[in-house]
């Protein structure tokens, strides 16, 4: 099989990655791969791919000597690369920069909404949707659209009732 991006020698480097439940596959040569930032010869982690090629937007790594570090305990992104974890918290800010673009392709977004259990995610559902409705009759007030808001006011007391008779408190 040849490599994907020269066209000319044979793959030796072989990577699989599952995106949204698609296998994508990519193979190439040992030239290729060097080029284009990963350790051949070491261990692969996800963050090499993430920081790789496997991200769009994320800048170019810099000489190792100029390469930015932590003030605090002197991680460099190249220690980061190689162990997927920051040094201290100070790391956050330090390389606040490449943050927002690693964790939009290790989570889809950049936004962490974390996790709830099971009747705890009904409530906060319930509460996100009447508190939506709030501030679209906040809005309709403040057009002058009476009967929209009307019309909003009555559908929150319904919600609010229904919350109720659920066992849920309303926000």
């Amino acid at each position: 099989m040849l490599c994907e991006l020269c066209n000319e020698q044979d793959a030796t480097v072989h990577l699989t990655q599952v995106v949204e439940g698609q296998i994508k596959k990519l193979h190439l040569c040992e030239a290729c791969a060097q080029k284009s930032g990963f350790d051949v010869q070491g261990p692969i982690s996800i963050t090499d791919i993430l920081l790789g090629m496997g991200v769009k937007n994320m800048p170019a790594s810099k000489p190792v000597g100029s390469e930015k570090s932590c003030p605090r305990c002197h991680m460099s992104r190249t220690d980061f690369k190689k162990t997927g974890r920051f040094g201290c918290a100070a790391c956050y800010d330090a390389f606040a920069e490449d943050l927002p673009v690693l964790l939009r392709a290790m989570h889809r977004s950049d936004r962490h909404i974390g996790k709830f259990p099971a009747n705890e995610q009904k409530r906060h559902l319930l509460e996100e949707e009447l508190e939506r409705l709030q501030v679209e009759l906040k809005q309709a007030i403040a057009e002058e659209k009476y009967e929209d808001a009307a019309t909003l006011r009555d559908r929150i007391h319904r919600f609010s009732e229904e919350m109720a008779a659920n066992g849920e408190s309303p926000a």
